[in-house]
């Protein structure tokens, strides 16, 4: 009976102070860099509070009853609270797209400094019908293979170039690219123009250096206003967790898939890339965006598998409102 007591309050000790951890890095502004990789797991505090919750009440009729009603009352208060932080991505309203306007299908995908299956985007771009695809990471070696699968014929447009490492950012379009513009990032990103619309391509640093993450993402903020861009689209090395995301949603460039209300769609890591202690990770973060500014509607969002890189790459369909 000891023994089983004592595993009660490891495991509801445990879930409640992983969820505490996770709520307090999302309330207040992180300074490290692991302390601010961590809100990138916020939604998993929702999984945290509500195991503890079911073990303190399971053993509610024992012992300690007062201890295990604190513990069930905080269990209870962080679930709301980390319930009520991500409802947004799947209520709320969704205002329709214009009668009889065209819709704009985006892809965005990171290929991991050369190492993604260029071909498979290839595929996957002409298979979704995609008009615009942002790519990050691609390496001049990864162009030219996808060029010789058909890129260049699917996009007769292009704005950035390839890199060596992160910084190959590049915007490709069915239709052509005016006002290129490149964004001072440390890794490169691009502001164009299609038709009447208005997109930024971009790929912030990651925060493993967070001065110079938070300062890429107070360029694209200063160039998102600047320029009134409709789209603001790539691998953004954040969630909408982040403070700089809810800066960006507080002018108006929200997530394309909390504005479908398509839930949970991690992106990081993929097949296997990343782990710890040895244990590779399943794919639990959204850090690569489309975000929207007021002008366009969100009519969906989904993830697709590409071999080879930690990314999966996002696809949303959007048209003007």
């Amino acid at each position: 009976m000891r023994k089983r007591t004592v595993a009660f309050w490891v495991v509801a000790t445990g879930f409640l102070l992983a969820g505490l951890l996770l709520t307090l890095s999302r309330a207040f502004e992180p300074v490290g860099d692991w302390s601010v990789r961590l809100v990138a797991f916020t939604p998993l505090g929702m999984a945290c509070y509500a195991v503890a919750l079911l073990v303190l009440l399971a053993g509610f009729a024992h012992r300690r009853r007062p201890i295990r009603a604190v513990g069930a009352v905080l269990a209870l208060a962080g679930l709301v609270l980390h319930g009520w932080w991500f409802a947004p991505m799947v209520t709320g309203a969704n205002p329709p797209a214009l009668g009889g306007a065209e819709t704009l299908t985006v892809m965005t995908a990171n290929l991991y400094v050369g190492e993604g299956d260029g071909l498979a985007v290839v595929a996957a771009a002409s298979e979704e019908d995609v008009d615009v695809l942002v790519l990050q990471e691609i390496t001049p070696g990864l162009l030219a293979t996808m060029d010789s699968g058909g890129l260049e014929d699917l996009f007769p447009h292009r704005a950035g170039e390839p890199g060596d490492a992160a910084e190959g950012t590049m915007i490709f379009s069915r239709q052509p690219l005016e006002e290129v513009q490149e964004l001072d990032t440390t890794w490169g990103g691009w502001e164009v123009t299609l038709g009447s619309l208005t997109l930024l391509g971009v790929h912030p640093i990651s925060p493993v250096d967070v001065g110079g993450w938070r300062r890429d993402h107070a360029i694209v903020l200063e160039a998102a206003r600047g320029s009134e861009a409709d789209l603001v689209v790539g691998d953004l090395n954040a969630t909408t967790d982040h403070e700089p995301m809810r800066r960006l949603a507080d002018a108006g460039y929200r997530a394309a898939t909390e504005l479908a209300n398509a839930g949970w769609q991690p992106t990081w890591p993929a097949h296997g890339r990343t782990s710890v202690l040895g244990v590779p990770l399943p794919h639990l973060v959204q850090i690569d965006h489309v975000l929207m500014s007021p002008t366009l509607a969100a009519l969906g969002t989904h993830t697709i598998d590409i071999p080879g890189t930690d990314h999966r790459a996002l696809v949303a369909e959007v048209a003007v409102k």
